[in-house]
């Protein structure tokens, strides 16, 4: 097991890292204010794979237009305006039903984007890259309406999205296990399908980047909204994962006691100094075991100033990401 980053990174931070981070904040927080509340048939239809060469399906059985695929993008806010328009945007390289994953790379890598966030802003990097690395990689929607916000759903049901769509990428690929990889809430919720959901005899290895593990403040606006009477239930109310996702959350606590891992799953969690939204950033890591390792960009690029939303499209974090789907084949990152 190996554990590094320190409480030492508190001082290292630029000066407008907390700026940003509460403007994040704040901006999450009114998000969730606003967010309408994922029903049980939105949260059915959201779950559907679909693919570019295939209709989708919708829950009266009627089709729909496949799903487009979009380009690759070079960052999180780029692909976030992509997919405001194209809202069920798969990234390239995603969802490739015909799939048949090779000796090289047998298990299948599920993708699963974070709160407020959907399969196409968070992956439009590293999909084609794991594409081009030879996996069979599929990304789903999970937790909202329609829209490009989604993962706002209770986590629970959102849970059970995730181990149906990992039984049917089992079933098209034929493979045993998946390996999944998820950002922020997408690194936390696979925690449930494992621990409650029959997830652990079909997960080979959970990649987290910057996952709420412990929860967040939100900077403290979360703290803050569990202090005036009836804010927490508004924010609840429209966003069950924002409230699921706040330090102390009753979620939280039965998600975590008992043992935060399963040994038969292996769990790297990537975490970043300049993480302004899951604060602060050792929250993120799992408690140490065996098959835990606890890594921050830092420690292998220590001027890389990557924050929360865009880690999923930095070269550091994706060279990590590649080597604990394949330890055997790892690569020092390029800083």
């Amino acid at each position: 097991m190996r554990s590094n980053g320190t409480m030492r990174a508190r001082h290292r931070r630029r000066p407008i890292a907390p700026l940003t981070g509460l403007a994040v904040a704040a901006g999450l927080v009114l998000a969730g204010a606003t967010a309408a509340p994922a029903t049980a048939a939105a949260r059915t239809t959201a779950s559907a794979p679909t693919t570019a060469s295939a209709p989708a399906t919708t829950t009266s059985g009627t089709s729909t237009a496949a799903d487009p695929v979009g380009p690759p993008q070079g960052n999180f806010l780029s692909a976030f305006l992509y997919s405001t328009t194209r809202p069920t945007a798969l990234p390239t390289g995603a969802n490739d039903w015909t799939c048949e994953p090779g000796r090289a790379h047998p298990r299948p890598v599920v993708l699963v984007h974070g709160t407020f966030e959907n399969r196409y802003a968070n992956w439009a990097a590293l999909s084609p890259k794991l594409k081009d690395d030879g996996y069979c990689v599929f990304a789903l929607n999970y937790g909202g309406t329609e829209g490009p916000a989604l993962g706002t759903g209770d986590i629970a049901a959102s849970a059970r999205q995730l181990a149906a769509f990992v039984d049917r990428v089992r079933a098209a690929t034929g493979a045993d296990k998946v390996d999944i990889v998820g950002h922020s809430q997408g690194g936390m919720l696979p925690r449930h399908y494992i621990k409650n959901l029959g997830g652990a005899a079909k997960v080979g290895r959970l990649v987290a980047l910057v996952p709420s593990n412990h929860g967040t403040s939100l900077l403290g606006l979360g703290l803050l909204a569990r202090l005036i009477p009836g804010a927490d239930v508004v924010v609840g109310a429209a966003c069950p994962a924002c409230e699921q996702q706040i330090v102390g959350s009753r979620f939280l606590k039965e998600l975590n006691a008992g043992g935060e891992t399963d040994p038969d799953v292996d769990y790297t969690v990537i975490a970043t100094w300049y993480d302004e939204v899951v604060t602060p950033y050792t929250s993120a890591f799992l408690a140490p075991a065996r098959n835990v390792s606890n890594q921050t960009i830092q420690s292998h690029c220590l001027l890389n100033t990557t924050a929360h939303i865009n880690i999923t499209y930095d070269r550091t974090a994706t060279r990590l990401v590649q080597n604990a789907l394949d330890p055997a084949h790892a690569q020092r990152p390029t800083c």
